[in-house]
């Protein structure tokens, strides 16, 4: 055994991993970006918790009252609005701009004050309702908020939780005449976009595998012209893209997911996944002009994957109230907003909300696309 070509081709390997950023950035960056990612977007950095909206109508005005809604809001987990009527609630409920809407009754101050007198005697106590209305469209809003509220008003009244209750009882009035809503189709929307992100990495692969194999370098020598070739790989992709939302919506179908929706709705919905594919294949040019390999293409994609699958599908629910905001810059957060709407919450296919996220989506999309193309262009002459 000779060392000296044992070190020799020990030396000519480490050149060749640093003198490479991509594989770099495999072995020494990546894990530093995936825990980061994991850190910042549950919490581990910066700390907090989530934050939710909540609207409050308070028909009571008393002073027990304002006290009740002071400890709520000192809470630091439920960030509350205050409106004059339900009814403006309700129009900031449907489309998911607060998670909830909580109304205090008149009598809520009566309530409280013959509780305290006679904690013990049912028989002397004023009852009040605390009317509870929950967004559809987000398993946070039915499954924590209400029992925040509930705990916060077990404290306030001094109760014992293991006693008789209160005069004051919540009433969560938007689950009585709606459908029980399971945590897989709060999760639905978001697997649509979840399963197109990963485009991204399929299209750097395949660019970057057809430049190492010389099949670009041939395409050039023939009469198709680079706009040809590139709308060729857009519609490609995009017929790809098509296939995976027609299968994702097949598996969750047949897990027992049935919106009640119309034919417009779901058309709607496959147009948006669609036209988010287009940003997808932007990210994918991006990453082969960057990359040298295929198998480093599949690592350098991760940069624009873990983004848009922890802020913009259905993870972003769980999220820290920072990651949330961050979410609002990544595409597939408007595509996962918009299928929420349409879906969970029965919004309309031209109310303001989904014609938002559907502008948003297509401006973002066409120019991340445009993007890709220009840069793929520029550096490799296609």
């Amino acid at each position: 055994m000779i060392f000296q070509r044992i070190i020799a081709l020990v030396r000519k390997e480490m050149k060749k991993t640093f003198r490479d950023p991509a594989i770099l950035f495999m072995i020494f960056l990546f894990p530093v970006v995936f825990v980061f990612a994991f850190g910042a977007f549950f919490g581990g950095f910066g700390g907090g918790q989530p934050v939710y909206d909540i609207g409050v109508v308070n028909m009571d005005q008393a002073n027990s009252s304002q006290m009740f809604l002071s400890i709520l809001s000192n809470t630091g987990i439920l960030n509350l609005h205050v409106y004059a009527n339900n009814g403006t609630t309700q129009n900031e409920l449907s489309p998911g701009k607060i998670q909830a809407v909580m109304i205090i009754p008149d009598g809520f101050s009566q309530s409280y004050t013959s509780y305290q007198a006679a904690p013990n005697e049912p028989n002397k106590w004023i009852n009040s309702t605390i009317s509870l209305y929950l967004d559809k469209g987000s398993i946070v809003a039915t499954q924590v908020i209400s029992p925040i509220i509930q705990q916060t008003l077990a404290a306030f009244t001094g109760q014992n939780l293991q006693t008789i209750p209160t005069p004051i009882r919540i009433e969560t009035a938007s689950l009585v005449e709606v459908e029980q809503t399971s945590t897989f189709d709060f999760m639905t929307p978001g697997m649509f976009t979840f399963a197109s992100i990963f485009l991204i990495m399929m299209v750097a692969q395949s660019f970057t595998e057809d430049r190492e194999n010389g099949i670009i370098r041939r395409i050039r020598i023939t009469p198709t012209t680079p706009t040809e070739f590139m709308t060729s790989q857009i519609l490609s992709y995009m017929t790809i893209a098509l296939i995976q939302a027609a299968l994702v919506f097949a598996m969750v179908y047949l897990l027992g997911f049935r919106p009640n929706v119309g034919i417009p709705v779901y058309v709607l919905a496959f147009i948006l996944v669609l036209i988010f594919s287009l940003s997808n294949v932007g990210f994918g040019l991006i990453t082969a002009t960057i990359t040298k390999s295929s198998g480093a293409a599949t690592g350098v994609s991760f940069i624009f994957i873990l983004p848009q699958l922890f802020l913009g599908t259905f993870v972003g629910a769980s999220l820290t109230s920072t990651a949330q905001f961050a979410g609002r810059f990544v595409p597939s957060y408007y595509v996962t907003d918009a299928l929420t709407s349409l879906f969970l919450r029965e919004a309309a296919i031209f109310s303001p909300t989904v014609l938002l996220d559907l502008a948003v989506t297509s401006v973002s999309c066409a120019a991340i696309l445009v993007i890709g193309i220009v840069l793929y262009a520029k550096y490799y002459k296609i």
